[in-house]
C-alpha cells in the first residue's frame, strides 16, 4: 500500500507559476507510474498528467499542455508538478494517484488510479 501526500499549492495571480510535491511512502516509488488530477467545476476528478514508473514517458491534458511539466525523483520518492502561465481555470484541489496500470499511454481514467492523496488547493487569480 501506499500513503501519498501533496503539497505546494496556493494563492497566485494569473501568469505565475507554482510546483506542486506528492510525498510517497510504503510500496516501492519506483516500481509505478503516477498522475495528477484535478475537478472540473461541479465534476469529477479529470486527468491532468501522468508519468511513468522511471520518468521516461509522460502524458498531459490538452488544456495543460506546454505550460505543466510533471517529473519525478525516484531517489525522493516524489513526484512534481510544475505549473507555469498559470490561468483563472487552474483553480482546484489537485490530487495525486498511483496508476494501476503497465503503461501511462491513454490511462487517463480515475477508475485506473489507487491510493489518493488529500489534495492541494491551487487557487488562481485574475
Amino acid at each position: 500500500q501506499v500513503q501519498l501526500v501533496e503539497s505546494g499549492g496556493g494563492l497566485v495571480q494569473a501568469g505565475g507559476s507554482l510546483r506542486l510535491s506528492c510525498a510517497a511512502s510504503g510500496r516501492t516509488f519506483g516500481s509505478y507510474g503516477m498522475g495528477w488530477f484535478r475537478p472540473a467545476p461541479g465534476k469529477e476528478r479529470r486527468f491532468v498528467a501522468g508519468i511513468s514508473w522511471n520518468g521516461g514517458d509522460t502524458a498531459y491534458a490538452d488544456s495543460v499542455k506546454g505550460r505543466f511539466t510533471i517529473s519525478r525523483d525516484n531517489a525522493k520518492n516524489t513526484m512534481y508538478l510544475q505549473m507555469n502561465s498559470l490561468i483563472p481555470e487552474d483553480t482546484a484541489v489537485y490530487y495525486c494517484a498511483v496508476n494501476k496500470m503497465p503503461t501511462i499511454k491513454g490511462v487517463t481514467s480515475t477508475r485506473l488510479y489507487e491510493s489518493w492523496g488529500q489534495g492541494t488547493q491551487v487557487t488562481v487569480s485574475s
